[in-house]
């Protein structure tokens, strides 16, 4: 689960896929099984990797803002969230992700903070990168294999929800104008499903911080992603039910 320079990455990647098969189970019983040792053992690695990634974000976070797009720092933090977005997958078989959704709420300021400073065209593949682990820890959120308090998913909300609305349309800018670019190998499922999850995290949130959501998304007139129609319908069925109004 290290983030090694780039000509290992094609040993690490194997490996990977030779351990995620391990404890994948199809027809037959998993070649590992996961008792509490390994599950430990997991857990403890990926947050010594977690640790080391947010020492990155420091480092980003002290330099000066011309700075922040360094190359070899940047690939550095793609890497990091590479290696975060397999180890997801991981977390959710074994079921162990609260440790990982809990670390990543509580770096996600200084993630966007660092995503904001840094050159929009020279950070993109990150940002992409960025959004894909944000999918999965949100989903996680969204149907409750991870149970987080109101503050700490309406946090998540207020910190995710802007920070694709202003990503995917840059995203699709890169695809648009460049075919052959990674950003054109994005999983095509990936805006759809985290547009649900977002419905989903706002519907569970109390009925006065869905308005506040809402009465911000309806305000922005020009914004097509996420679209929040569906969490709006439902909550002006549950508002004319009980008798609430935006403010």
């Amino acid at each position: 689960m290290l983030s090694p320079p780039s000509m290992m990455n094609d040993l690490k990647s194997s490996a990977q896929e030779q351990l995620e098969y391990m404890v994948t189970e199809d027809d037959d019983s998993p070649l590992l099984i996961a008792n509490d040792d390994i599950k430990s053992e997991v857990k403890d690695c990926v947050g010594r990797l977690f640790s080391r990634f947010n020492n990155l974000l420091e480092a980003f976070l002290c330099e000066p803002t011309e700075s922040v797009g360094d190359a070899g720092k940047m690939k550095s933090l793609q890497s990091y969230l590479a290696d975060f977005s397999w180890a997801c997958q991981l977390l959710t078989k074994l079921e162990i992700m609260k440790e990982f959704v809990n670390s990543w709420v509580d770096a996600s300021d200084k993630i966007v903070k660092v995503m904001q400073s840094s050159p929009a065209v020279e950070t993109i593949e990150t940002k992409l990168k960025v959004v894909e682990v944000v999918a999965k820890v949100l989903e996680s959120i969204g149907y409750d294999t991870v149970i987080l308090s109101t503050a700490k998913r309406l946090h998540m909300v207020k910190v995710w929800l802007p920070f694709v609305r202003v990503t995917k349309p840059l995203i699709d800018s890169v695809m648009t104008n460049d075919e052959d670019s990674l950003a054109f190998k994005i999983d095509g499922e990936l805006w759809q499903s985290l547009e649900s999850t977002f419905v989903s995290i706002v519907l569970a949130l109390p009925s006065t911080d869905q308005a506040e959501i809402l009465t911000e998304w309806l305000g922005n007139e020009r914004v097509q992603y996420p679209d929040l129609t569906e969490a709006f319908e439902v909550w002006c069925y549950r508002s004319n039910r009980d008798g609430f109004t935006l403010g």
